[in-house]
């Protein structure tokens, strides 16, 4: 029910478009794909608009006659979704498209079902994933003819291909042209739809064959920094936190100096702050309007940043019995805006939740004044919107 009670609601907040993709039209196909080739593009949902980007990825790739196939995963999207739609025209145009459709999504089983068939009638090539493994990566390849041959064109995200949750939850993604991204990304879905073996991947983390391996490896790569007095530290940003291994390795990184911060909106089987086992780990949640939801991970490396994004949380079935994807960021500026979201989500001017040894979450909303501290999503929604316009207008 609608009540007409503005003081309890949060004021309107408008979605910004992406600088180098603000202006572009419907039919302006070149100058899409031309902002990607320019730089790769880091998209931070709900603050940037979902519709002008990754949906807009879709659009172009399904009316731009030079591209010849897109391969799209599928885990949760709307009834009437207009990627989906997106995927149709793309078939019912002559292209090439794979989706793998993952069927038994939790409460979605039912919809999946309907539109997996809905694509299959339009011409679309549906798979649903290997047997045994949910298919809950976030995978969107675009495969163009050009001048000079062949170009793959990526988005690695951390949510679904939903525009209704894309609203509502806080989210990650990336778009790039990027040779690695594309070549790794073709691989694993050869892999899923049956067409080529376990394989070896170069900037991506893929569970369950490799992604808790070679999160484990940066995190003892930190630990061995910190014991040669190098610099060294860990944020990790996720749902939940339950692995054990993953766990067991940020105890030993603690131990071994490294200071690790972590932010999580859920479960937490980590116990922060304990002499001689966590002194050096806190953990942080932050709750507002938005649903926390991007996976962020973080090691100093030396001074040399090491920064993935992708759809998996650290549990069991993430990454054991899903197909899970991290990406690793090479862009110097998104490694450091990811740095500088990490680094205000846990300052102590940041109105968040604080878990102790004890297993007790604690609300920091005020100073010590009794003076409000600052609420995380209000401040991106003002900087990265400000950000935003200040770049579309220099473009």
């Amino acid at each position: 029910m609608k009540l007409d009670r503005p003081e309890l609601k949060y004021p309107v907040a408008v979605p910004t478009t992406y600088s180098s993709l603000y202006d572009i039209e419907a039919n302006q196909h070149s100058e899409f794909w031309a902002a990607i080739r320019h730089a790769d593009i880091l998209l931070h949902h709900p603050y940037e608009s979902f519709a002008t980007s990754v949906q807009a990825f879709l659009a172009h790739a399904a009316a731009d006659p030079k591209v010849l196939a897109i391969k799209q995963t599928l885990y949760r999207t709307s009834g009437d979704s207009p990627i989906v739609q997106a995927l149709i025209d793309a078939a019912q145009a002559g292209k090439q498209v794979l989706a793998l459709v993952e069927i038994k999504a939790r409460f979605d089983e039912a919809a999946n079902i309907s539109w997996a068939r809905k694509l299959e009638r339009a011409g679309v090539h549906v798979v649903y994933g290997l047997v045994g493994l949910k298919t809950h990566c976030k995978l969107s390849l675009v495969i163009r003819q050009e001048e000079t041959g062949l170009r793959r064109y990526s988005h690695v995200g951390t949510g679904n291909y939903n525009p209704k949750t894309a609203r509502i939850y806080e989210d990650l993604g990336l778009l790039t042209v990027d040779r690695e991204v594309g070549d790794d990304i073709g691989r694993l879905f050869n892999q899923l739809s049956g067409y080529a073996i376990d394989t070896k991947y170069k900037r991506l983390l893929v569970a369950p064959s490799g992604l808790r391996k070679g999160l484990i490896k940066r995190i003892n790569a930190e630990a061995a920094n910190a014991r040669k007095g190098l610099t060294s530290g860990i944020k990790i940003k996720v749902n939940s936190l339950v692995d054990e291994k993953i766990i067991d390795a940020l105890y030993h990184a603690s131990n071994a100096g490294v200071p690790v911060d972590i932010v999580v909106r859920g479960i937490c089987s980590l116990k922060p702050g304990t002499q001689g086992l966590s002194e050096n780990i806190t953990v942080r949640s932050i709750l507002g309007r938005y649903l926390e939801h991007s996976r962020i991970f973080w090691f100093a490396n030396d001074n040399d940043p090491v920064v993935y994004i992708g759809s998996a949380d650290m549990m069991h079935r993430n990454l054991d019995r899903r197909i899970e994807v991290l990406v690793r960021l090479t862009a110097p500026a998104h490694i450091k805006e990811l740095e500088n979201l990490l680094n205000t989500s846990i300052a102590p001017d940041t109105a968040s939740w604080h878990l102790d040894a004890d297993g007790v979450w604690t609300r920091h909303a005020t100073n010590e004044s009794g003076r409000r501290l600052r609420d995380l999503q209000s401040y991106l929604i003002q900087t990265i919107g400000t950000r935003d316009r200040r770049r579309s207008k220099g473009k």
